[in-house]
């Protein structure tokens, strides 16, 4: 199986080839960066496309990540995905950001719980909590950094994501401390590709999982009366 991973969620505008077969990366690109994502992923899938030697034909599935994360990065990632699947007929499927995150921890220290959570901005964060064997203690949800920092509080745990030193560095006086703190802008575009590769194809095209409602809301008492 040869799976292309598209992620650009948060701060980073990444791309992956993953050879299962191998059991490697044939080509990867991730290029840090908060906005431009728009105009940034189709030269670099082009660029990832080439150093694999692969047409996108030739791949046997596509993952994107859905999320959470910037409504503007979703959108680009889900609908280049959706655009090559349509094109190539070749199977989409999506990940989570927070599962991106967390996988390579849970990969190699399954005993250990793992606090992923992003920076939501005014205090608040999206969360999600693992615990041994990967097992889901709190969904994906909007929380305020509180919420993040008492349950980072309950155990020593590996905090990843763009709110990983926030948690850290608020964890009470006494508290476990946190084995890891990893507070990357993006999860690692390789992990995209591999939990792409094991999860189950339902059929369904990828939906941003935004966990919030967006910031800028219509102003419906400005509109005009209609004529």
């Amino acid at each position: 199986m040869r799976v292309l991973a598209i992620d650009t969620a948060l701060a980073a505008c990444s791309a992956a080839v993953l050879d299962v077969a191998r059991g490697e990366i044939a080509a990867s690109e991730s290029t840090p960066m908060e906005r431009g994502h728009a105009e940034a992923l189709m030269p670099l899938l082009s660029r990832v496309m080439q150093a694999a030697g692969l047409r996108f034909a030739e791949l046997d599935r596509i993952v994107v990540t859905t999320g959470p994360g910037s409504f503007t990065g979703l959108r680009v990632g889900i609908a280049a995905a959706r655009g090559l699947g349509v094109s190539t007929g070749v199977p989409v499927v999506g990940v989570t950001t927070l599962s991106a995150y967390a996988a390579p921890y849970l990969a190699t220290d399954e005993a250990t719980p793992v606090v992923a959570a992003i920076d939501a901005r005014h205090s608040h964060v999206y969360l999600e909590v693992f615990g041994a064997g990967g097992r889901t203690l709190i969904a994906p949800r909007l929380a305020p950094l509180e919420d993040a920092v008492r349950a980072a509080a309950q155990a020593p745990s590996h905090l990843v994501g763009s709110a990983a030193q926030a948690i850290a560095d608020a964890l009470p006086y006494g508290a476990p401390r946190p084995k890891s703190v990893d507070p990357r802008g993006a999860p690692d575009i390789g992990w995209v590709a591999r939990i792409g590769a094991v999860v189950p194809d339902k059929g369904e095209a990828p939906k941003p999982q935004y966990l919030r409602a967006p910031d800028a809301q219509p102003q419906h008492a400005a509109q005009l009366p209609r004529r």
